[in-house]
């Protein structure tokens, strides 16, 4: 019989035991390993079936409760993880012991579509939640006063089986708050406190916030499905990535809007500092700055800022991430469609559509008008903005350049921190044990901070027989969860367990393993490995040097091509021939990567560069003394060596087509896996065992290691991103920002007078010497512009065939004298000729401000004409 209602009764712990509730209700349990010794001791059964402490102590038996409280040992472990909580908690840690801490962000509020702190918390779908949790995690074993803004998505993303044929299918279990580790945060009369957004129609969209604790930052989470909305609405937060366009909208609208508007009830009902930076994670999150604008605009403040003042004073202090290598991976909704749900009939109807509308608007060549770009508004809402690896830097630099027309790529104002990971989420306990041969203590083994990069030097002095006995270890654990994980989805495809027998050999513990698991979109190309099946075959039947793969990878629920990639592959795996040495395992989630990742000899990655815009899957199987195999894409074009592992050439994708291109690029990994990295593994010394293999692990952990750790990714947010972001938001008080605001509409009004006019040099040569320096003259017309609202440059460097510089050295030149009768300026200064070969210099003039961030900032820039480059010979020989 069927329920007619559902709610959830918690358990009561006897009092000795209260502070294991403290323990649960902490996400810091799932990355700190005594905390999660202390869970498997109350019932080692139920935690190995859940993996979850709130479920646990739901389902563990009075009686074990009552026999637990009063087991002296036990309440002196449950006391000294509390303590070390409680220390964890209030401590000083990289942040507070930082030098200038006036300098530092008082709070930074972190904004992201999704989450991945545990399988406890199915808050995401691939990488950028996975990403998301690592920063969040890394932020609190520093001490960054982070608060994180998310959804809470009753149904997450989806839990994935196969069909007999191999055919993904979706299921979306309900998820109850009450039974997640979450509180419900409350106005002091006990009620729920909710964020409201208006909606047309005189609708409403009202919100829970729930507070999940990630250590010392607190994740909020928006939940819609409350009484008080109509069915439509309750449903907004129903699944991660669903729905159709006006669905996603106002999933977006919630997150940003909402998600300002649930910050700011957090820090009045808590104390918590109100942020003085807020970081965009994607483009999902940018309506975040018009709630903003709202909040300074007339009426809607003290300062009671118009909208060209609020949105200095609001891009001073907003960060935006980009993830996104390629144009169709960004959000685009229809400009009718995000008109009728702003303005005075919806949300926001202080600010008028029109400028809302103009900050989406794709004004590059190529874009839509009718469109409106959700990155677009992120970068033009933001003052700094970043890509996630060094190559993806340059690639978002090229993609959005035409944001700002007349600017190299280069010089375009998006740089880049390469994404890390969380290596006490993603490290196996015995690789973060390797400390001198002993077990780290509690605080090394969860302090991602970096300052103890040292830890990772501890391979260096590990005996060769005991890293390859570790790796054995881990291989031959990841060999027994295969097989219990390819049962179980067997038995889900329908197949009885008397057909099953044949599990009990699959993958060997002795075998070169290969692992691949990641969101199959056509880029990542789950299926390249079957280009020539045959001679994949012999790989991994190869009589003396044989390989197994695992692959893992979840399509999204609408991406039909995406699953017919996953068929092809499981079709192959289901071959009786080969089932033993390769295997797919559905239901990719954070609990199965922990397992993968350690396990693994070798991480393969063979996505189409450049579209790989970090990938931090092959960083997380390093710091498990895993070599990557991969495309020198993301991270891995930044820091590979191959000391490390192997690099898969790359076909040129211009000149072929796509068959031909992943024909070259296949066998390219075929013959790595041939000629060089299975027989690295093979080959015995005199010891017996695999000496360059065992190096290669050990200059992954001891080399690699410390690059790939979060907490060096959260410090480059830190010193180079919130910092200077807190210094801009402080110095772009109410009086700066309407000076900013109104310098910016006088140098718009004003630009179309300023030009390069004249442009000579000390000497008219067809070449020069090294080490010459020429003395240049320019004359420009600034017309209502003075010589403070500008800076004019030489720009120089060497000539390619088509006459574009490269390499650039910018000098800056000083003005002279004028204005002369016709309102021209001079400008003088050296031109250095440091280069041999073709060299070519230019001049321009930018504008130049105190309180801009770059002189890129406005996107204006003038250049000699046509003519005059054609008559001052600016290019040299």
């Amino acid at each position: 019989m069927k329920a007619i209602r559902r709610f959830t009764v918690r358990p009561v712990l006897p009092e000795p035991l209260h502070p294991l509730s403290d323990l649960a209700r902490n996400l810091r349990w799932s990355w700190h390993a005594e905390t999660r010794d202390l869970f498997q001791a109350v019932d080692p059964a139920c935690w190995a079936a859940c993996g979850d402490p709130v479920r646990l102590l739901g389902d563990v038996p009075a009686g074990r409760l009552a026999e637990l409280a009063g087991d002296d040992r036990f309440l002196r472990r449950l006391t000294a993880a509390a303590d070390d909580l409680r220390d964890y908690l209030s401590g000083d840690r990289w942040y507070q012991r930082r030098s200038r801490q006036d300098a530092l962000p008082a709070a930074v509020a972190y904004f992201s579509p999704e989450f991945g702190i545990t399988a406890a918390l199915p808050q995401y779908s691939g990488g950028l939640g996975i990403l998301a949790g690592d920063h969040l995690k890394a932020a609190s074993d520093l001490g960054v006063p982070l608060i994180g803004v998310g959804l809470l998505y009753r149904h997450g993303y989806f839990r994935q089986s196969l069909s007999r044929d191999g055919w993904q299918q979706e299921h979306y279990p309900v998820l109850d708050p009450h039974e997640l580790p979450l509180v419900r945060i409350e106005e002091p009369d006990g009620t729920p406190a909710q964020v409201m957004l208006a909606l047309p129609g005189a609708r409403f969209l009202r919100a829970r916030i729930w507070l999940a604790q990630v250590g010392r930052v607190p994740l909020l989470l928006l939940d819609s499905d409350v009484e008080e909305n109509d069915l439509s609405e309750r449903g907004v937060t129903d699944r991660l990535y669903g729905g159709g366009s006006e669905h996603r909208l106002l999933q977006e609208m919630l997150l940003g809007i909402g998600g300002v508007r649930a910050v700011r009830t957090y820090c009045r009902l808590t104390g918590h500092p109100e942020p003085e930076v807020f970081h965009t994670n994607e483009g999902h999150a940018g309506f975040l700055g018009l709630e903003r604008i709202n909040e300074l605009s007339a009426g809607g403040g003290p300062s009671g800022l118009d909208f060209d003042a609020a949105l200095e004073a609001v891009r001073a202090g907003t960060v935006f991430t980009t993830h996104t290598p390629v144009p169709a991976g960004i959000d685009r909704f229809d400009r009718d469609l995000v008109a009728r749900h702003f303005g005075p009939a919806a949300e926001l109807p202080r600010i008028d559509v029109g400028r809302i509308l103009r900050l989406g608007r794709e004004t590059y060549p190529g874009g839509e008008a009718h469109l409106f770009n959700m990155a677009v508004m992120g970068l033009r809402l933001a003052q700094r903005a970043n890509g996630v690896s060094l190559l993806h830097g340059e690639v978002s630099r090229e993609m959005f350049a035409g944001l700002w027309p007349g600017f190299d790529a280069e010089e375009v104002p998006i740089t880049s921190v390469t994404n890390g990971v969380h290596a006490p989420t993603w490290v196996a306990p015995e690789v973060l044990r390797l400390e001198a041969g002993r077990q780290a203590d509690a605080a090394d083994a969860a302090d991602d901070t970096g300052e103890g990069a040292e830890r990772w030097d501890a391979a260096a002095g590990l005996a060769d027989p005991d890293l390859w006995q570790l790796r054995r270890t881990l291989r031959e654990r990841l060999v027994s969860e295969v097989r219990e994980r390819l049962r179980a989805s067997w038995r889900q495809r329908g197949a009885d367990t008397a057909e099953l027998g044949w599990i009990d050999s699959v993958l060997d513990p002795d075998v070169l393993t290969i692992g691949f698991a990641r969101r199959v979109p056509s880029y990542k190309r789950l299926t390249l490995m079957l280009r020539d099946r045959e001679r994949l075959t012999e790989l991994l039947l190869h009589p003396e040097r044989p390989v197994q793969i695992v692959v893992a990878g979840k399509a999204h629920p609408a991406d039909d091509s995406g699953k017919r990639l996953i068929q092809e592959l499981v079709r192959f795996a289901d071959d009786p021939r080969v089932r033993h040495r390769i295997v797919f395992l559905p239901d990719y989630g954070m609990a199965m990567a922990q397992k993968l990742y350690p396990g693994c000899d070798i991480w393969l990655n063979n996505p189409l560069r450049p579209l790989e815009a970090c990938g931090t899957s092959g960083m997380k199987a390093a710091l498990n003394g895993c070599l990557n195999l991969s495309v020198l894409d993301g991270w891995w074009d930044e820091w590979f060596e191959p000391d490390f592992g192997w690099a898969i050439p790359t076909a040129d994708a211009a000149a072929l087509d796509v068959d031909r291109r992943d024909d070259i690029e296949a066998a390219a990994l075929y013959d790595l896996l041939e000629q060089r990295v299975t027989p690295r593994f093979y080959e015995r010394g005199q010891q017996g065992l695999p000496d360059r293999w065992i190096e290669m692990v050990r200059r992954t952990l001891t080399r690699l290691g410390p690059k790939v750790l979060a907490g060096r990714m959260v410090r480059e947010y830190v010193e180079r991103l919130y910092a200077p972001a807190a210094g801009a938001h402080r110095a772009l008080d109410a009086d700066a920002a309407r000076e900013l605001a109104a310098w910016k509409a006088r140098l718009h009004r004003a630009w179309p007078g300023v030009s390069v006019d004249h442009v000579e040099t000390s000497a008219a040569l067809p070449g020069a010497e090294l080490g010459t320096a020429l003395a240049l003259r320019v004359r420009v017309g600034l017309g209502d512009l003075g010589p403070d609202d500008v800076v004019v440059q030489a720009v120089s460097g060497r000539v390619d065939s088509e006459d574009r510089i490269t390499g650039a050295s910018v000098v800056p030149l000083k003005p002279v004298a004028g204005p002369d009768t016709e309102g021209r300026w001079s400008y003088e200064g050296p031109l250095a000729l440091d280069r041999t070969g073709p060299f070519g210099y230019t001049v321009r003039v930018l504008p130049a401000h105190r309180l801009l961030a770059s002189p890129a900032e406005p996107g204006l820039v003038a250049v000699p004409s046509e003519e005059l480059v054609e008559g001052a010979g600016v290019l040299m020989r």
